[in-house]
């Protein structure tokens, strides 16, 4: 049995949960003012006052630090591992602070989880972060040879999916080829064969469809005549393909429920367009099962926009030739979080020592 404080550090908030085994005992999502948070320089410095909210969260439930057996964070920016649970130590410490892959509110979560594991005396874990690489050397190669492909991705969600859909079938995660595609404010699709994400777009650098706020993969020689055309800086175009890009760009809205509305009225411009991306998304799977070699087992489909059925039925028109698609909806990070600590101390999954 196992007594377990989950943190979930996003840019504005803390998710935290408390579990007894896999019972759920708290689920509370801290808001945090936006004024607080400018305040620091970098992410990692806002972890005192964050784990003082949430100190006092546990406090005000009567649940004290002391009870915990387990505390796991959400992982961050570190350098590639493979996927699996990992235990903080210094050195992933060390890693974060530096922020050399980036500044991230995910970063948080393991300084958050060590701190209080210490004052729990226990240890501390995070699962499957954004940085798993399990790439083949084939599919690092892009074209440019100072550019490499690199594996960032939804991992925590899209393992826990396929995960959960092997345990449904009867079947391992290791014993399956699945192509699993996390769709939200950002996508990501990834080939997983036999337990590793072999290929994925990089939704964060700009590969794959378009999303709700991300513009997904452009034409190069355009982007880079808008680069020196004088009419952008750089910040405005980081921007264009990464928070104002894709519906929100064409549309003036990324909130998918009310494009979908919009569609379900007769708004011609407002179909073309959600029909592109769900375009985009059926095209890069079928992309997937060529990195497969036709070898499917399933097709996953989940994250946020996975409960818009209207969405849903586009994508499997495409698709559902390639492999049986499941449609497994959100991002069930809290339960990913849990369960992965929980399989790892088991010995059902990886528990790994950051080196």
């Amino acid at each position: 049995m196992s007594y377990m404080l989950v943190i979930n550090p996003g840019s504005t908030s803390t998710k935290i949960a408390v579990y007894d085994n896999k019972t759920e005992v708290l689920n509370e999502t801290i808001r945090h003012d936006s004024e607080k948070i400018e305040q620091y320089d970098k992410v990692v410095d806002q972890y005192e006052f964050r784990v003082e909210t949430i100190e006092k969260i546990l406090e005000s439930k009567n649940i004290s630090i002391d009870k915990f057996d387990v505390i796991v964070g959400r992982g961050g920016l570190l350098k590639p591992i493979p996927g699996g649970a990992w235990i903080v130590n210094d050195l992933m410490l060390e890693d974060i602070k530096k922020a050399e892959r980036g500044e991230h509110a995910s970063n948080l979560g393991a300084v958050i989880a060590h701190n209080i594991a210490e004052k729990s005396g226990v240890k501390s874990y995070i699962v499957d972060p954004v940085v798993v690489d399990e790439f083949e050397d084939v599919a690092r190669i892009s074209g440019i040879p100072e550019i490499e492909r690199s594996s960032v991705f939804h991992a925590l969600n899209q393992k826990a999916s396929a995960r959960k859909l092997a345990e449904k079938l009867g079947k391992r995660y290791k014993e399956l080829n699945l192509i699993v595609t996390h769709m939200g404010g950002g996508t990501s699709i990834g080939a997983h064969r036999k337990g590793k994400v072999i290929d994925v777009t990089n939704g964060v650098y700009g590969e794959g469809p378009f999303t709700p706020e991300r513009s997904g993969a452009l034409p190069p020689e355009q982007i880079i005549q808008m680069c020196f055309s004088g009419k952008y800086t750089q910040p405005e175009l980081i921007k264009k393909v990464h928070g104002k890009g894709g519906m929100v760009a064409y549309l003036g809205t990324a909130d998918c429920r009310a494009i979908t509305e919009e569609v379900q009225k007769g708004n011609k411009k407002f179909e073309l367009i959600l029909d592109a991306m769900t375009y985009q998304i059926a095209k890069e799977i079928g992309a997937m099962a060529t990195v497969l070699e036709g070898d499917v087992d399933a097709v996953i489909l989940t994250g946020g926009l996975a409960f818009s059925d209207f969405i849903m039925e586009k994508i499997i028109k495409r698709v559902k030739f390639i492999a049986d698609v499941h449609v497994l909806p959100g991002e069930n990070e809290m339960e990913a979080l849990r369960d992965g600590v929980l399989m790892a101390l088991e010995g059902r999954m990886p528990l790994n020592e950051y080196v």
